[in-house]
């Protein structure tokens, strides 16, 4: 079992930037597909951008170019750089881990980005 804490949410202003963590303690993350998960009030939650076992990412058409995500299994993190902040980016970002396993899927609590316009 994984559990999953993130960190280094906030308000920024317009065009600023974020990095977010999230550490991961029980299991290591080296078997598990990582991802950023987003969900703004009103809305669904939607995937952000993802990171593969093998480091393969994919992002949202929404972030691409601004966001970048990396993992790092020997300190059982994984990071989220954002950049060019937009008042759309405002949500709850939570951070996933998918294990080989379809059970295997465990989030954090999340932590609050806040880009006021």
């Amino acid at each position: 079992q994984v559990q999953l804490v993130e960190s280094g949410g906030g308000l920024v202003q317009f065009g600023g930037s974020l990095r977010l963590s999230c550490e991961a303690s029980g299991s290591g993350i080296r078997a598990y597909d990582m991802g950023w998960y987003r969900q703004a009030p009103g809305k669904e939650r939607e995937l952000v951008t993802s990171i593969s076992r093998r480091g393969r990412t994919n992002y949202a058409d929404s972030v691409k170019g601004r966001f970048s995500m990396s993992r790092d299994n020997a300190k059982n993190t994984v990071d989220l750089q954002m950049n060019s902040l937009k008042p759309e980016d405002t949500a709850v970002y939570y951070c996933d881990a998918k294990g080989p396993i379809m059970e295997q899927d465990y989030w954090g609590q999340g932590t609050k980005v806040t880009a006021p316009s």
